[in-house]
C-alpha cells in the first residue's frame, strides 16, 4: 500500500480500475483515491469495494455516482467542485475510463471549461486481449459493441471489412455466438480471431482459430462472463497481371524504365525484379 497523502491539485482525475484482479490498480491511482477531495463512480458500490480491498477510507468525502442515466444529473455537481477548486477522481466499473465508459461526456464538459484534467493510465480489456490474443498489435481499431438490431450490425460488421487494422469488440455474453456467425458472413470466415473471455479473472479463458471455427465453437455452449473478441486484418490480396500490365502502361507513359519499375512496385507490393521483367515483356510487345 502506498503511504502518500499529500493533496492533489485541483482538477479532474480519470482512474483506470482493475478488470479483474484488484490487486492490478497502480500504486498512483491508490493515492489518488486517498487523496482526492470527492470520488465519482460509474459504480459506487464497485469503487467503494475496491477503496476497502486497498484500506483506503472515504473519511466522510462525497461520493458521486456517475452513469449512463444519470450524466446529465450529476455533471453539474462535479463540474461546480472543479469550479471551486477541487480533486475529482472519476473511476469506471471496470478498466479505462472513456473507453466504453460514460467519462466522455464529463471529460469534454471539463475540458470546455478551462479545468484541468488527468489520466492515471491502468488495466484495459482492449490492451489484454490483443496481448493474449496472439493477432497483429502494430495497427488496432477498438469497436466497441455492436448495436442490438439486425439491420444497424450488418452495416456496423460490413464497415470494418475492409479495414487495415485488427479490430476489437466487446460483446455481451449473450450474444457472442449470434456476433461469431455474423462476422462469418460480414468479414469472412477465415480471417484469423480470438475470443477474450473473463480477462485476468479465475476463469480467464481465450479461444483462437477462423472466425469460422469460433462460430463452430460457441454456437451451442452457455457462455458466461465478460467478452472481447479480436479478429484480424484481411489477408492482403496480391496484384493480377491485369492490374500489373495496366500500371505499367500507365506509368511508363511519362516516366523512365526505371522510375516506372520503381512506383509500380512500390504501388502494387510486388518484387521490384518481377516488375521490371513485366515491363520488358511489354516494351517487346510493343
Amino acid at each position: 500500500m502506498s503511504g502518500n497523502s499529500s493533496p492533489l491539485a485541483p482538477g479532474l482525475y480519470f482512474l483506470a480500475t482493475p478488470i479483474g484482479a484488484a490487486r492490478d490498480i497502480t500504486l498512483r491511482a491508490l493515492d489518488i483515491l486517498r487523496s482526492a477531495d470527492v470520488l465519482a463512480a460509474e459504480d459506487t458500490r464497485t469503487l467503494r469495494h475496491l477503496m476497502e480491498i486497498h484500506g483506503i477510507p472515504l473519511n466522510g468525502r462525497p461520493l458521486v455516482a456517475y452513469h449512463d442515466h444519470n450524466g446529465a444529473a450529476a455533471r453539474p455537481r462535479l463540474l461546480r467542485d472543479l469550479g471551486e477548486g477541487r480533486s475529482v477522481a472519476y473511476a469506471s466499473e471496470a478498466g479505462t475510463p472513456l473507453v466504453a465508459d460514460p467519462g466522455y461526456q464529463l471529460s469534454r464538459a471539463a475540458i470546455a471549461q478551462g479545468y484541468p484534467v488527468f489520466a492515471a493510465p491502468g488495466p484495459s480489456a482492449v490492451l489484454a486481449a490483443l496481448t493474449v490474443s496472439g493477432l497483429p498489435t502494430d495497427r488496432f481499431l477498438f469497436a466497441g459493441f455492436p448495436p442490438a438490431t439486425a439491420g444497424a450490425r450488418k452495416r456496423f460488421f460490413e464497415s470494418f471489412a475492409a479495414a487495415q487494422a485488427t479490430l476489437v469488440f466487446y460483446e455481451s455474453p449473450k450474444r457472442v455466438s449470434r456476433t461469431l456467425g455474423e462476422m462469418c458472413d460480414s468479414l469472412g470466415q477465415e480471417r484469423q480471431a480470438a475470443v477474450c473471455r473473463e480477462l485476468t479473472k479465475r476463469f480467464e479463458e481465450v479461444s483462437r482459430g477462423t472466425l469460422g471455427d469460433l462460430a463452430t465453437q460457441f454456437a451451442d455452449r452457455d457462455v458466461k462472463g465478460e467478452i472481447v473478441v479480436v479478429v484480424d486484418r484481411p489477408a492482403e490480396v496480391a496484384a493480377g497481371a491485369d492490374d500489373l500490365e495496366a500500371a505499367l502502361r500507365l506509368a511508363l507513359a511519362d516516366q523512365s524504365m526505371k522510375d516506372a519499375v520503381a512506383s509500380v512496385s512500390e504501388a502494387l507490393g510486388l518484387p521490384r525484379r518481377d516488375v521490371y521483367q513485366a515491363a520488358l515483356r511489354l516494351k517487346g510487345s510493343v
